[in-house]
């Protein structure tokens, strides 16, 4: 039975985003949507001894309100060493930060040359999951045809995709018309959030909804260990 997700790409996401990838046979990025922002598309936290903070990066958003997020283009040459250094000077003593520290540094320094937005996040969400094992097929929707409203969208591309199951965040109770897809003939499965087991963290207080790289740097192979979908 296949199993199918499909999310617009964020920047180094959370670790429930990674959850979701690894427990589908196929994501579908979802990268020919409309970029919305102060979003989780171009940023997102790290943990700092001063608290959380944000890595952003700049966008060209001027006049572009109806762009696409495959059609963002980055506006600053230099956000990649910024960002790279302020990991370093965070992360530096975390326990498992010499083992990732060169392969991180060689994909800021790839992200660097790049245009456009997309194109990066799919680059860190390739390497963050090779680091993580994660073997899911990656996909984007412009590889689709998608038709209708935003269930029925995400309905013909299970259904093109040949998928039995969709895998969904919560959030998406919003929108998503459940009955729809039983219509279909496509079962839709609901991802929980809750439950997390709390792991090391250099600085208090604990807290979950920062990227993945600091599960990364903290917990090293034992990555999986602190996610739900292993």
């Amino acid at each position: 039975m296949k199993k199918i997700a499909i999310l617009q790409s964020n920047y180094i996401p959370w670790k429930g985003y990674f959850d979701i990838i690894n427990s589908v046979d196929e994501f579908v990025i979802y990268d020919d949507a409309q970029y919305t922002r102060r979003d989780w598309r171009n940023r997102n936290y790290i943990k700092t001894k001063n608290g959380l903070k944000w890595l952003t990066i700049p966008v060209v958003v001027k006049g572009k309100y109806n762009q696409k997020i495959n059609e963002t283009r980055i506006a600053d040459n230099n956000w990649a060493s910024k960002h790279w250094e302020t990991i370093k000077h965070n992360y530096s003593s975390a326990p498992y930060f010499g083992i990732y520290a060169d392969l991180l540094e060689k994909t800021y320094s790839q992200a660097l040359k790049m245009e456009l937005l997309s194109d990066v996040n799919g680059l860190f969400i390739n390497v963050i999951n090779s680091i993580l094992g994660i073997k899911t097929l990656i996909t984007n929707t412009s590889m689709y045809r998608m038709e209708g409203n935003k269930t029925e969208k995400i309905i013909s591309i299970c259904k093109q995709a040949n998928a039995e199951t969709y895998i969904s965040g919560p959030s998406a109770k919003e929108y998503i018309s459940e009955r729809l897809f039983s219509e279909a003939n496509v079962s839709i499965v609901w991802i929980d959030y809750n439950g997390y087991a709390e792991y090391y963290q250099e600085h208090s207080p604990f807290k979950h909804t920062v990227s993945i790289i600091d599960v990364i740097f903290n917990c090293g192979k034992n990555s999986p260990s602190v996610m739900k979908s292993f």
